[in-house]
């Protein structure tokens, strides 16, 4: 079972400066933290704010391969978690059906849902190993515990997921 999520934003994890794209369920209170490179960090905000440079990046030559070829991603599925790194698949058709599933680094199948306007799922096991349950704003949280969660995102690392 899988369930939506959209892209919050990326973040910079201190002190290591590493790159985290935070996903949270459309329809729910868990945030998904997942660690990226700073290439694609750049690339899901550039996607974000629909910026598109004068020459195409990575994730831009394929979604014009994709369009060239026929195919067309259908989703993302965010998939497992296994020694800290996350899985991730892309679904993809063409006229004649479905096409094989891809495997790829979530990072990569995100910039590439954000330029198609694809949906991203991550597995509901996922979400319970290493999802983070934040309450939504009016649900009896208080400023305290908003500003704890803000702490907890700058001080986590890849290790504690481990």
């Amino acid at each position: 079972m899988f369930t939506l999520v959209e892209v919050v934003g990326v973040r910079i994890e201190m002190p290591s400066n590493q790159p985290i794209v935070l996903l949270k369920e459309v329809e729910g209170t868990t945030f998904l933290p997942i660690w990226v490179g700073s290439v694609e960090a750049t690339a899901i905000a550039f996607a974000q704010q629909d910026l598109r440079p004068q020459r195409p990046l990575t994730h831009d030559l394929i979604v014009d391969l994709m369009e060239t070829s026929g195919a067309r991603l259908t989703a993302v599925h965010i998939t497992d978690m296994r020694d800290g790194i996350f899985f991730a698949e892309m679904l993809m058709r063409n006229s004649e059906g479905p096409l094989e599933p891809l495997s790829a680094r979530p990072s990569d199948a995100i910039a590439v849902a954000l330029r198609t306007k694809t949906n991203i799922l991550v597995s509901q096991e996922l979400l319970e190993k290493a999802g983070i349950e934040i309450p939504a704003p009016g649900a009896g949280e208080s400023e305290d515990e908003v500003e704890a969660f803000r702490e907890f995102l700058d001080q986590i690392n890849p290790d504690d997921f481990a």
